[in-house]
C-alpha cells in the first residue's frame, strides 16, 4: 500500500515437547529467507514455549506521505483489479483433510510465498487512487472496507474473478472453512448476489486468504497499463474484477 519495509521482528512461540529443534530451525529460517527476499532482515524478536507453533513477523517500513494508499480515496468509475486468484482458505481446507493434490499444494505454495512488493510500487503511482489487501475477510469483505471507505458502491463481476485451478471442484464437494461463513454472517446483509450466484461461489468470495493479494482501485484510463505492471511483477492470474459506482456502500455480484 505504498510502505517500503526497513527491518522485521521475529514473533515465535513453539511447543517445545511437540517439535524438534530442527523443525523450528526450518520455521525460522523460513521467516528469515522470506524477509531477505524483500531486501530486510531479521534484527531480533521475542519467543515463548507455546500450546501451539506461532510464528509471525512485526516489520518497520517508511512512507512518503504521497505514495500511501489506503481502502480509501476510491473514485467513481475506478477500475478494481485482483492480484492473486481466490482460494486459499479452500485449499488449506483440503490439506487438512489429506485431499488436496500435489499440484494443489505447489499451486498453494506459489501463491503464500509471493510477497506483495509489487504494492510499494503502485502506491508512487497518481492514477493508484486506493489499495487494500485480501486477506482474512475475503474478497467481499475487504472489498467493503473499501466501498465503506470510499463512501462508494462496488460492482464484481464473478466470471473475471480469478480462482486457483482446483478450488471449484473443492467447493462445489462442500470443501470450505468455517471462518468463510462467519464472515458472510458479519457482512452478507451489504452484499446483493445475482440470482446466477451459486452457493460454492458465494462461499468463494467471503473465503479467508492468508497471504493473499491486492486489490487496486485504479483511473479507468490507466488501468490495462498498470495490470500489465501488476503481472510483470510476477502476478500473471492478476485480473480486473469489478468497479467503483456511485452509491450507497456496498457491494454487488453478477
Amino acid at each position: 500500500m505504498g510502505g517500503k519495509p526497513i527491518f522485521a521482528l521475529a514473533v515465535v512461540g513453539m511447543p517445545l515437547d511437540k517439535l524438534d529443534t530442527a523443525t523450528i530451525r526450518a520455521i525460522l529460517a523460513g521467516g528469515a529467507d522470506a524477509c531477505r527476499r524483500a531486501g530486510i532482515a531479521v534484527v531480533g524478536g521475542h519467543s515463548i514455549d507455546s500450546a501451539e507453533p506461532i510464528y509471525g513477523l512485526a516489520v518497520i517500513g517508511e512512507c512518503q506521505r504521497s505514495a500511501l494508499r489506503t481502502n480509501a480515496g476510491g473514485q467513481v468509475g475506478d477500475v478494481l483489479i485482483l492480484t492473486k486468484p481466490l482460494g486459499i482458505g479452500i485449499y488449506s481446507a483440503a490439506f487438512k483433510r489429506e485431499i488436496l493434490t500435489a499440484a494443489g499444494y505447489a499451486e498453494m505454495l506459489h501463491w503464500t510465498t509471493m510477497l506483495n512488493a509489487v504494492g510499494a510500487e503502485l502506491g508512487r503511482d497518481p492514477a493508484v487512487h486506493a489499495l487494500t489487501d485480501v486477506t482474512g475477510f475475503g474478497l467481499l469483505g475487504h472489498g467493503l472496507e473499501m466501498a465503506r471507505a470510499s463512501n462508494l458502491a462496488i460492482a464484481i463481476d464473478w466470471a473475471a474473478v480469478p480462482l486457483l485451478a482446483e478450488v471449484e471442484a473443492l467447493a462445489r464437494q462442500g470443501v470450505i472453512t468455517g471462518a468463510s461463513g462467519r464472515n458472510w454472517a458479519s457482512f452478507g446483509d451489504a452484499v446483493k448476489l445475482s440470482d446466477e450466484i451459486a452457493e460454492w461461489q458465494r462461499v468463494l468470495l467471503a473465503d479467508p486468504q492468508t497471504s493473499g493479494g491486492l486489490l487496486v482501485a485504479v483511473a479507468p484510463d490507466a488501468a490495462q497499463a498498470v495490470l500489465a505492471r501488476i503481472r510483470d511483477a510476477g502476478f500473471g492470474a492478476a485480473a480486473v474484477v469489478g468497479q467503483m459506482e456511485a452509491g450507497p456502500a456496498g457491494i454487488t455480484v453478477s
